[in-house]
């Protein structure tokens, strides 16, 4: 090793000293490597797979080196000339960090095949450590029963906990994968067993639990949050909700793991928008209609229906600038506005704000918005 490089790397390692002692005052949380992944390297989802590393550093070392070697190639293969900006100082940082943990003290090769058993014997004992069985069946429980009762701060506390554990797990598989995929490219699948195998594809049908949401948790339903089971918020999401009138999807159309398909899963397949976006505008939509039902005082039902007024006051407040910029240009905007159905006027709010969730810098011109919205319909029809 050249003189310069080890100096570099001592450098590197002092900074990560320097930062580790910082994360370990009270009220400051661990970042690590993850915070710094540069965005050169955003597509391989290195940042998910050093959190995990850093999070069972203390239980198992042996499976954290594993990860962040994994890591490492992921970066390598991604940037093998470390062109991309903050690519190289990331990559020595990384592998400052893999020599720390004494993966070869002799200089050897590393036998992946091993790597892959260890893993999955600590994929198994990590579950067993955090009684992921036991939990999954205790919040499916509160969740059926809708029982909000107790302390929610510790709920909360135990959701949280929940899906970093979850998180954990998928990183844990897809570097099992990765890993088997590399040692034996044709005979991937005999080198985990069935049985675990199913269980993987369990936890990680679990992970949607962990997306993040704003205030309404619709793709991550948890224990801890409320919101879902008040009756205006279930009208809503009932509205929204896919009809046998619609066009039907096809088969290969993915299905969400935690609610039911609605009309942005439609429009999404349809036009191609990007999933945060349509996750975004979901919540906003919920919340814009549950308010708009909220004013009406409407008296609780056993199955909340949302009130067709809630839907017009919805439809002419989102849609009234496009209403007059149609005036404006003499185009017609409807035959009639009280003809039209109320499914077609939540496809219509649906569809507009999920154009301006994609326009970026066109938002602040809102005739292009309205242009683009305008012959969406058009091509929609």
């Amino acid at each position: 090793m050249s003189r310069a490089e080890s100096n570099w790397e001592r450098l590197v390692r002092s900074a990560l000293q320097r930062q580790q002692r910082r994360s370990q005052t009270p009220g400051r949380i661990t970042s690590g490597l993850a915070s710094v992944v540069p965005s050169a390297l955003n597509a391989a989802n290195i940042d998910a797979i050093l959190k995990a590393a850093d999070e069972i550093q203390d239980e198992d070392p042996n499976v954290a080196r594993i990860l962040c070697e994994h890591a490492y190639s992921l970066a390598q293969n991604l940037d093998p000339n470390s062109e991309g900006r903050g690519v190289l100082q990331f990559k020595t940082g990384l592998m400052s960090v893999i020599r720390q943990k004494l993966v070869k003290k002799d200089g050897g090769e590393i036998d992946r095949s091993q790597d892959i058993v260890r893993i999955q014997e600590f994929y198994k004992r990590y579950r067993e450590k955090h009684r992921v069985d036991e939990l999954q069946e205790e919040e499916m429980k509160l969740q059926e029963s809708g029982a909000f009762s107790g302390d929610l701060q510790e709920l909360e506390r135990r959701t949280l906990k929940m899906k970093r554990v979850y998180a954990t797990l998928k990183v844990l598989g897809e570097v099992v994968e990765a890993l088997t995929r590399e040692v034996a490219p044709e005979g991937a699948d005999n080198l985990i067993p069935e049985e675990l195998k199913k269980v993987m594809e369990s936890d990680a049908a679990m992970t949607e639990g962990a997306v993040a949401y704003n205030i309404v948790p619709l793709d991550a339903p948890v224990v801890a949050n409320a919101i879902t089971s008040f009756p205006e918020v279930k009208a809503a999401i009932s509205a929204l909700s896919y009809s046998r009138d619609l066009p039907r999807l096809p088969e290969d159309c993915p299905a969400p793991q935690m609610r039911s398909l609605d009309i942005l899963d439609l429009l999404q397949y349809i036009f191609g928008f990007q999933k945060d976006n349509v996750s975004n505008q979901r919540e906003q939509i919920v919340l814009l209609l549950s308010n708009a039902q909220a004013r009406l005082r409407i008296p609780e039902e056993v199955e909340p229906k949302m009130d067709e007024e809630a839907i017009r006051m919805v439809f002419g407040k989102s849609l009234d600038n496009y209403m007059k910029w149609c005036s404006y240009l003499g185009m017609p905007v409807w035959n009639n506005m009280e003809t039209l159905q109320k499914e077609k006027k939540l496809i219509l709010v649906s569809l507009y704000y999920l154009i301006w969730g994609e326009a970026g810098n066109v938002r602040f011109l809102p005739e292009c918005i309205c242009y683009v919205f305008h012959h969406t319909c058009l091509q929609r029809e």
